[in-house]
């Protein structure tokens, strides 16, 4: 899912650029040293890992990827051709969730669906930066752009965030929207904009905190959401069926707790990713990197995709911790890295 401005950045705002590459680490790890890697299910990686190291160019990975097409035993696969590597650099290792939201939808407008989700006009392709959010909306300039029509403000706006969705019609239907362009607007997080007046503390605001304030105040919440300049446009993806995830910066679908975001500066998209995430709900498990978003930046930054729906979306939304990632990388490859180290 190529989500313009992930979670993080809701909330906390701009993220600080990567270091350089002479700031890294790189640690050669056992596989007895990943905590829990005996109890996965490494056969449900080695699928997903499928899914999309069709697409990777660099030729150790394309050996790799056409053995994997062989069924071997997924566990006994890993341990052979991979080695667990550690990148890191001096910043706190940190999880986050997302996942692709669900909202209710009519192709025409109703009474009940009066709030349109735009296709980029020729204009805003053009022009860098173009109108507002606010102009945007209270504008008449948008007809004839619209794809659909929701039946929640707040959800869209919160569609924006994501990058993507399904849209249920009337009658159970479903049609799924992917990320189409932008007003060139920097974004401004209204999370940050809610802390600096006051109305919470920072480890108070979450995307639900902020739904259910704008909800408790509409006039307040409009201008509130009107703070952030930047708007989102979408287009129709109708080659993904509905049962099967977004699609990833891979250009293929993703799969709820398998795969991850990364910064592609450190992480191969495609590469696997040994996941051991701190809190309250610890996560042991093998994911593949096959995202990217704005928020998600340094070698031991991830975000977690949750799924389809509200509650994946309430899952998604309160996970915030700290933890360790290792890339597993083919055998070749994390030498030569640990020997340019030296």
């Amino acid at each position: 899912m190529i989500r313009v401005w992930a979670a993080a950045i809701l909330i906390w705002g701009s993220v600080t650029a990567p270091l350089f590459a002479s700031d890294l680490t790189h640690t050669l790890l056992s596989f007895e040293e990943l905590q829990g890697w005996d109890e996965d299910r490494h056969e449900e990686a080695l699928e997903v890992f499928l899914n999309t190291c069709p697409d990777m160019r660099d030729p150790d990975w394309r050996s790799l990827c056409a053995l994997a097409q062989q069924r071997p035993p997924a566990k006994s696969f890993f341990e052979l051709f991979f080695r667990p590597v550690k990148i890191e650099d001096d910043r706190r290792p940190l999880f986050t969730g997302y996942f692709e939201p669900e909202l209710n939808g009519s192709l025409t407008p109703t009474v009940r669906h009066r709030y349109p989700i735009y296709r980029e006009p020729a204009e805003a392709k053009a022009a860098n930066p173009w109108y507002t959010r606010q102009q945007i909306e209270t504008g008449d300039f948008m007809r004839g752009y619209e794809i659909a029509w929701v039946d929640d403000p707040v959800e869209l706006f919160f569609l924006q965030i994501q990058g993507s969705g399904r849209i249920r019609l009337p009658g159970g239907r479903m049609i799924r929207v992917g990320y189409g362009g932008s007003n060139g607007h920097e974004y401004r997080s209204v999370g940050v904009e809610l802390v600096r007046r006051g109305v919470y503390k920072a480890h108070q605001v979450s995307a639900e905190v902020i739904k259910n304030w704008v909800r408790r105040n509409p006039v307040e919440g409009q201008a509130l959401l009107w703070h952030n300049p930047s708007f989102v446009f979408f287009r129709r993806i109708d080659d993904v069926p509905s049962d099967q995830g977004p699609k990833g910066a891979m250009n293929r679908s993703i799969t709820t707790m398998r795969s991850i975001a990364v910064d592609p500066a450190y992480t191969p998209l495609g590469a696997p990713v040994w996941i051991e995430k701190g809190g309250a709900t610890r996560i042991n498990r093998l994911m593949i990197a096959q995202d990217t978003g704005s928020a998600i930046k340094g070698p031991q930054r991830a975000d977690i995709f949750f799924g389809t729906g509200a509650e994946a979306g309430r899952q998604a939304g309160k996970l915030r911790d700290p933890g360790r990632m290792v890339v597993l990388l083919p055998i070749q490859r994390a030498y030569a890295m640990l020997s340019e180290q030296l």
